[in-house]
């Protein structure tokens, strides 16, 4: 299997708030970042380039990665987007839609701390100039695999409706939240329609990863530029697919427990 590097941002900016900092990107190491994916020979695809390959289409370029942002911060319009223009590579921008700004209002509400976050006319107006993937990051940013059902269908189906409302088209790729899945999560991200959907796992994706739960590795603001340079070249993580780990099972079975005490872990700080 040919090691994807999908490469996992959140913000990119000098002055993060404190709580999302350490998943920040400072611009300067973003533009550094770029040059060595171009440098190293990558071929940037778009998601639903591997999308298409997971369930069998055109094969994937023999050498190719995959740049996605989660959570929608405002940077990615004023910082990213015109830096991905400029060399012209494709991106999926996952939007948490509880955070987003509407016009003349304030956001419907989320589980994320306070940040500079997208407005609705910044999102439209990114989809339309076509080059960024609009993608679901659900409507909270809540835990999925600890919520009940009710809350479930909120955080998958609201964000799609709200996303397909407001850009007038299908939206077909959704993240968890944190990485966050399990085998119920994954089935009504299926029955609502997202047709792909992108963990964290922290390793690289290939063509015979699971659509469903698609392996990234997450960018971070202390990501040493050798472990950079080592993804760009195939190198220096495990390669999806792969079976859950007990550790990982263990962890979300005491967060679910956690969750119906009523003091969930696991998620970023609350305000």
């Amino acid at each position: 299997m040919t090691p994807v590097p999908v490469f996992l941002y959140h913000s990119v900016a000098d002055d993060p708030p404190a709580w999302i900092a350490p998943f920040t990107v400072p611009p300067r190491t973003f533009t550094e970042q770029l040059d060595r994916i171009a440098d190293s020979g990558l071929t940037v695809v778009p998601l639903r380039r591997l999308v298409s390959a997971l369930h069998g289409g055109p094969q994937l370029p023999p050498h190719c990665a995959v740049l996605t942002f989660d959570d929608g911060f405002e940077d990615f319009f004023w910082t990213v987007a015109p830096q991905l223009a400029d060399r012209g590579l494709p991106a999926t921008l996952f939007v948490t839609t509880g955070a987003v700004h509407p016009p003349g209002g304030a956001p419907e509400g989320s589980l994320l701390p306070p940040a500079a976050m997208l407005t609705w006319r910044q999102i439209t107006n990114l989809d339309a100039l076509g080059g960024v993937e609009i993608g679901g990051h659900s409507h909270t940013h809540a835990q999925l695999d600890t919520v009940g059902w009710g809350l479930l269908d909120t955080e998958i189906g609201y964000c799609k409706q709200q996303l397909e409302d407001a850009l007038g088209h299908p939206v077909d790729a959704f993240a968890y939240p944190h990485g966050y899945s399990s085998v119920t999560v994954r089935r009504r991200v299926r029955e609502y329609g997202w047709t792909s959907a992108c963990a964290v796992r922290d390793a690289f994706s290939s063509g015979a990863d699971d659509p469903l739960r698609i392996a990234r590795l997450t960018v971070r603001a202390d990501t040493p530029p050798g472990v950079f340079h080592g993804w760009t070249l195939g190198q220096g993580a495990r390669v999806a697919p792969f079976p859950e780990s007990a550790r990982t099972r263990a962890w979300r079975g005491y967060r679910r427990l956690r969750a119906g005490l009523g003091h969930p872990v696991g998620g970023p700080p609350q305000p």
